[in-house]
């Protein structure tokens, strides 16, 4: 009897130490709230979208640009980045109650960057595009502009239909290479608007495609540039948003309501005329 006791205690032993060895061997990936593969949809840290919280608790915002691409983002005589774009991030600091940290960088890597984690979001007069929405996520335009041919005015060129089969300079990772292409031109990149005009000035190219408003504005400044003219109408309409981190909605969010708050109050108009000589460059 004592023995049939004893075998009886042993198994309900067992019973009970194996029971405590399944709850001991759950998944730890899963109590991490992961998958083995670290892409569980109800993953709880993935999900959580502190972007917002990050940049108001750092008291900073950074953002890049080019730093060659005036009016919107250029160097000053100080070596001081200024612009439109400058001023815009500005006005979206103080409004989220931050400072503003503007960065320069090449153009063609601001994405890659930004996706690294360098930088909060791209204020650099970065054009929606699907190509570019495959990467990052873009808040409310905040200006409206598009891409423009210039050519010398004794060119005889009046039209970008005639540009087939001649030399068109563009800035290295544009869209506006797209846009010569299109045209059955030549493209000759180059890194900067400045030295497409003086190149265009010394006719070793045959036009230039650019934004608008940055065709006029060197226009102005450049010594000659009354010998060049715009060329037609625009090729294309572009809307200029802020880019950030796909997951960033907190952050994309908020900034699209203070850029929609600056269009409401005038803000954003007030800016632009300062940077384009009167002009309203935020509406269409």
């Amino acid at each position: 009897m004592l023995r049939k006791k004893g075998l009886f205690f042993t198994v309900a032993l067992m019973l009970v130490l194996s029971l405590a060895l399944v709850g001991c061997t759950e998944d730890p990936a899963q109590e991490n709230g992961n998958d083995v593969n670290g892409d569980d949809p109800s993953n709880a840290a993935e999900d959580v979208d502190d972007s917002l919280d990050r940049v108001l608790e750092a008291g900073v915002i950074t953002v890049v640009g080019s730093g060659d691409y005036p009016p919107f983002n250029f160097y000053d005589d100080n070596d001081n980045v200024v612009g439109f774009d400058v001023d815009t991030g500005k006005e979206i600091a103080k409004r989220l109650g931050v400072e503003l940290k503007y960065e320069t960088s090449a153009w063609d890597g601001l994405p890659d960057g930004l996706r690294a984690g360098r930088y909060d979001a791209i204020l650099g007069s970065m054009a929606i595009t699907e190509e570019r929405l495959k990467i990052v996520s873009f808040t409310t335009p905040y200006y409206y502009s598009g891409a423009q041919l210039i050519v010398r005015k004794d060119s005889g060129i009046t039209d970008a239909d005639q540009m087939e089969g001649k030399e068109i300079g563009v800035v290295t990772g544009e869209t506006f290479m797209e846009d010569a292409q299109g045209l059955g031109a030549d493209v000759v990149p180059y890194e900067g608007v400045n030295q497409i005009l003086m190149e265009l000035l010394n006719g070793r190219v045959d036009g230039m495609i650019t934004d608008r408003l940055v065709a006029l504005n060197g226009m102005n400044q450049i010594k000659g540039g009354d010998e060049l003219t715009l060329a037609g109408d625009l090729l294309r309409l572009e809307e200029m948003a802020l880019a950030v981190r796909q997951k960033d909605n907190k952050l994309r969010e908020k900034l699209s309501e203070i850029l929609q708050e600056m269009h409401d109050d005038g803000t954003l108009a007030k800016i632009s005329e300062k940077w384009h000589d009167g002009r309203d460059i935020t509406v269409k």
